[in-house]
Order: C-alpha cells, then sequence, then structure tokens
C-alpha cells in the first residue's frame, strides 16, 4: 500500500485564493478514477440499429473547441448495443478520440455510445468537466509529441497507464465552473458570428435582384425610383488580369520570407472571402518585377480560376508587402465600378452559377478569362453600388469585431488553461 509521503504531488502556477495555501495535486492512476471500455459501429447493413433513440457518435459530431459540445447526428437502438461491440456510457462519460480526429475530448450529460475511435471513461469518481480539460491537455500533448511519426492514434492502453494531477474536489469544481463559463461566452460569440454572416447572406439575397428580375427586392429609399439595373458583361466593368503563361515559375523562383514577394495561392483566400496570410510562398524579386499587370493593390478583387477551390473570391483591403499572384488565380481591376460592390458581385449567385457552367472539366477544373469577361451582369448607378457596399461593410465590420473577441477570448482560455493546471510530464 503506498504511503501519502510517498505519493508525488504538483502545483499550478495559478490558484483561486481561497486554495493558495492548500495541498499540492496529487498524481493520481486514472484507472483510480474512472471505468474505461471502447466503442464500436453496428452494421449498417441493418437499418432498425439506427431507429432507435440512444445517441451514437463518431469523431466529426464533437466541437474541439468546446468540450461540452457534442451533436448527435445517429442514434441507436438498444439492440444494437447487444449485437455489436459499443457500449453503453452512462451518464455523465468523458470520451475521447483516440484515432480519427485524434486529440479531442468532450463529455456527455447523457447516455451515449461511440464508435470505434473513441476511448471513453465512465463511473468517474472526480468532478467529470474539470477531467474533461485537464485531459484535453494531456491529448494535445500527446498529439503533438507523435506528429512527424507513423502513430495515427493513441492507444487504449496508454490512456489507462495515465497518472492525473488531482486537487481536492472543491478546486475541481471552481476550475470546471471557470472554464465552463468561459467556454459558454466562446460559444455565445462564435454564435453571434454565425448570426451575422446568415443576416449579411439574406441580405445579399434582398439588395441584389432575383434570378430572372433586373430590380431587388430590397432597395433604398433615394433609389425606389431609378429604374431596373443595367444588364451588362462583366469585361466591360473590370479588367482581368492573369500569370502568362511563359512567365511562369518553378521551385527555384521561391525564396525565403523577406527575400521576395508574397505570391497568392488559394490558400490564402477564406471561404468567407477574406485574405489570410499566416502562410504564403514568396517568389524572387527578379520574378516579381517580370509580371507589373499582376501586382496586387488594394481594390483589386482576387478570384480563383483553376483548381478544386475554383470560384473562390476576395477582396484585397491591405497587403503585409508586396504582392503578387500564382497561376490558379485572376485578378479583376474595377474600371467603372465600386470596388466593394464588385467583390459582392463575384460571390453571389448571380456570377457563381456562372463560373460552375464555365468550367472546363477534367482532372483540374478551370476556368479561362475569356469566360470571365463575358459574365452577364446586373449592375446600378455607381451611387447606389457605394450605398449597398457600405452597407454590407458595416456588417462586415460586425463580423470582424466578434470575430476579434473570438480569438482574444480562445487565446485568454489557452493561457488561463496553461495556468490553472500544473506542468505535465
Amino acid at each position: 500500500m503506498t504511503k501519502d509521503k510517498d505519493i508525488k504531488t504538483v502545483v499550478p502556477a495559478l490558484r483561486f485564493p481561497e486554495f493558495r495555501d492548500g495541498e499540492g495535486w496529487k498524481r493520481t492512476p486514472i484507472l483510480e478514477i474512472c471505468e474505461i471500455i471502447g466503442g464500436g459501429t453496428p452494421t449498417s447493413s441493418n437499418d432498425v440499429y439506427w431507429n432507435g433513440d440512444i445517441p451514437w457518435i463518431s469523431s466529426s459530431d464533437i466541437n474541439e473547441n468546446n468540450i461540452s459540445e457534442i451533436t448527435p447526428t445517429r442514434h441507436i437502438t438498444k439492440d444494437a448495443i447487444k449485437n455489436s461491440a459499443t457500449k453503453l456510457c452512462k451518464a455523465p462519460s468523458i470520451h475521447i478520440v483516440s484515432r480519427v480526429g485524434v486529440g479531442k475530448v468532450a463529455f456527455s450529460r447523457v447516455d451515449i455510445c461511440t464508435s470505434q475511435d473513441f476511448t471513453n471513461l465512465c463511473n468517474i469518481n472526480c468532478n467529470y468537466i474539470f477531467l474533461s480539460y485537464l485531459l484535453s491537455i494531456i491529448m494535445k500533448q500527446k498529439v503533438q509529441e507523435t506528429q512527424g511519426t507513423s502513430i495515427k492514434g493513441i492507444a487504449s492502453a496508454e490512456i489507462k497507464n495515465l497518472h492525473v494531477p488531482l486537487p481536492e474536489i472543491e478546486e475541481q469544481q471552481r476550475i470546471a465552473d471557470c472554464l465552463s463559463s468561459l467556454d459558454d461566452l466562446i460559444s455565445s460569440v462564435a454564435d453571434k458570428i454565425e448570426t451575422l454572416k446568415e443576416y449579411k447572406k439574406g441580405l445579399m439575397q434582398q439588395l441584389f435582384p432575383a434570378e430572372g428580375k433586373t430590380i431587388p427586392a430590397i432597395r433604398f429609399p433615394e433609389f425606389q425610383n431609378k429604374g431596373e439595373w443595367e444588364e451588362a458583361i462583366l469585361g466591360d466593368y473590370v479588367e482581368i488580369k492573369g500569370r502568362i503563361g511563359y512567365r511562369g515559375y518553378t521551385t527555384n523562383d521561391i525564396v525565403e520570407k523577406g527575400e521576395g514577394a508574397i505570391s497568392l495561392s488559394p490558400t490564402n483566400i477564406t471561404d468567407n472571402g477574406e485574405l489570410i496570410f499566416n502562410k504564403c510562398t514568396y517568389i524572387s524579386w527578379v520574378k516579381y518585377n517580370e509580371s507589373p499587370e499582376i501586382m496586387l493593390d488594394r481594390g483589386y478583387v482576387v478570384l480563383v480560376k483553376t483548381g478544386s477551390s475554383y470560384g473562390k473570391s476576395a477582396l484585397v483591403k491591405q497587403l503585409p508587402q508586396k504582392t503578387t499572384i500564382n497561376p490558379q488565380i485572376v485578378i479583376l481591376k474595377p474600371q467603372k465600378m465600386n470596388d466593394v460592390f464588385l467583390s459582392l458581385l463575384i460571390s453571389h449567385n448571380l456570377i457563381q452559377k456562372q463560373i460552375n457552367k464555365a468550367i472546363v472539366g477534367g482532372a483540374i477544373p478551370t476556368l479561362s478569362q475569356d469566360s470571365i469577361s463575358k459574365f452577364k451582369i446586373l449592375i446600378p448607378k455607381i451611387e447606389e453600388q457605394k450605398k449597398i457596399a457600405e452597407y454590407l461593410l458595416s456588417v462586415d465590420e460586425l463580423i470582424s469585431t466578434e470575430t476579434d473577441k473570438l480569438d482574444q477570448l480562445k487565446a485568454h482560455k489557452k493561457g488561463l488553461m496553461q495556468q490553472l493546471f500544473p506542468k505535465l510530464q
């Protein structure tokens, strides 16, 4: 029997005032505080198994940013449990993704079953929310340790051999309450962002004419009697430029950061129409200066014309340094059109449908500059373009503000968890 004085203890960098003079956290074998079971998947050939009311989850049903969010997409019957490897995890339980999607952790407050990609903790003899946060740190660390190796998961035996540091139950509860409230705030802000995005999407549908119409459903009062939007082709309002074939570049032209210009690629364009520069390819100044017509500037719109992400676009609002484009992208330079309005127009269904029709098939989908120039558009006078652009930009600013807030909250949570839990060896 292990004596108390032989039990190793650790202390976190940050403790709530009422616990600062307390004892260190005791390293405890995880099997002393819970039972660990695996998961399984009932046969998909028997539809009856999948018509029950018991939640069954796969790794994609877990929100990796919030350990309390599980959204089961399938439900099974008691017979499915009897006739498969899956086991019922009595609530509350903790679920660690130990294979596909490895490292994610979540807890459930209802009885639940999981796929074989999980290692599950049941009959938990401590604060299960606290333990979930602690395990999320441990799993992230283990995933980092296996990066660059052939290991694609965390063995159940490895989890069973864990020794976890535990404070007294009151301190566990305090930490769980603190982090849960922060997660609730993060989820609230994330929900607000999604609501604003849907609001903008709805506005776009109302402020632009519907298919077959030449007047939008909603129009600002000062333009109510200004008549129909003009039917035109895109090439009459923008200059389209791409990288000329013989001015392409090879790996010999790629340089390190600081030694050349950014060459924008589809990965620098988000699905939400924003430019990101956290990972960039750089090409030599010689290659950059060779093609002045594709040097990016504020107010241009970039459009992916080649590859699986064709149709993605973004307005160039600012650039971290001199930037050009790779051969998968074209630049749309507005000539007689508001730049923000052009960006909105390119992302609208009217243009996106034409993009899908103009794509040339094959192994690599491709959109020609000539076909882009011939896209049919509907366009109001420049004053109405500006009004629509300003209004939707104000929504974008709200989304950007909330996104910044979300990033700050996530960073705060990450820092707080590093302080509230001891360093794990």
